[in-house]
């Protein structure tokens, strides 16, 4: 038999307890994460190999764990952060900026059934490493967004693998020739497909309150802690969705965007058109908080 040669574009990956190039990476057709996207995940961001706010992407992680009951004990999560240490240095992105990506479903079980499978089912996990592209770019100019409607389940809270509504409506702006596709739920702007939307109306700065309908993004968490350093005048209210002409204006926050300020939505302007002072502000104070260290 002839042997497989990784190619040349193959990155270092990790999965169930072994390090190998990414085409040589498999998971079982039983797997549930595959099945019944059964499982959580994290992104977690890299500058210059220093792990950007990794205290809270842990304890998110374990707290979607918990929530669907998949097990894993304090040393094997302790191990991850080393595995992850070791696939920045493997994939050679101790320079520059990376994201870590790491998924943990319940594991392979063969019948499929609804219902878990036994305790002793070990969990699959996976982690990868890769480069990331600044968006400044973007940021200067600022990005448009669409309205969807929330068709998501009522717990998106939990960090799942199961991203199907997010990727419809992300689809969706990306056919309309949008960044971002913002959920409306009972005539509330949530969050968008990938990211948390934070708005100013009237001087307050508002972003949707941590409920069962938002993902705690750590990034939020930064960013409301920055603001309320600066003194700002913070409120973590529900934006409606007839007030949007009222902002002047809005921004998505997320691992990989930062702060990202919103110029157009719906084909209608936010104010002038143009990126705001306080995300500009906001995005400078926490990109200030990163060059400290990169965090917990």
């Amino acid at each position: 038999m002839q042997a497989i040669t990784p190619s040349v574009a193959a990155r270092t990956v990790y999965l169930n307890g072994e390090f190998l190039p990414s085409d040589q990476a498999a998971v079982s057709v039983d797997d549930r994460g595959f099945l019944f996207a059964d499982g959580v995940y994290e992104v977690t961001r890299v500058l210059s190999g220093q792990f950007v706010e990794r205290g809270r992407h842990r304890r998110r992680l374990e707290r979607g764990l918990r929530a669907l009951e998949i097990r894993l004990t304090t040393a094997e999560l302790d191990r991850l952060d080393e595995v992850a240490d070791r696939l920045i240095v493997e994939n050679g992105l101790g320079v520059g900026e990376a994201t870590v990506y790491l998924q943990v479903t319940r594991g392979a079980v063969s019948p499929r059934t609804h219902q878990f499978p036994a305790v002793e089912t070990r969990p699959t996990v996976y982690l990868s490493a890769a480069s990331l592209t600044s968006k400044d770019e973007l940021r200067e100019h600022g990005v448009s967004a669409i309205t969807v409607p929330d068709m998501r389940w009522a717990r998106c809270d939990l960090k799942t693998v199961n991203l199907l509504p997010n990727a419809l409506a992300r689809q969706k702006a990306a056919v309309a020739g949008a960044y971002e596709a913002l959920f409306v739920r009972d005539g509330v702007l949530l969050e968008g497909s990938q990211t948390n939307l934070f708005a100013v109306i009237d001087g307050e700065l508002r972003t949707a309150p941590a409920t069962n309908y938002i993902l705690p993004g750590v990034t939020r968490e930064v960013v409301l802690e920055v603001a309320r350093s600066a003194g700002m005048h913070v409120r973590e209210f529900p934006v409606l969705a007839d007030e949007v002409y009222r902002a002047t204006e809005f921004f998505l926050t997320s691992t990989t965007n930062d702060v990202m300020p919103i110029v157009r939505i719906d084909d209608d302007p936010v104010s002038d058109g143009r990126p705001g002072p306080v995300s500009r502000q906001l995005h400078s104070a926490f990109m200030e908080r990163l060059s400290w260290g990169a965090g917990e």
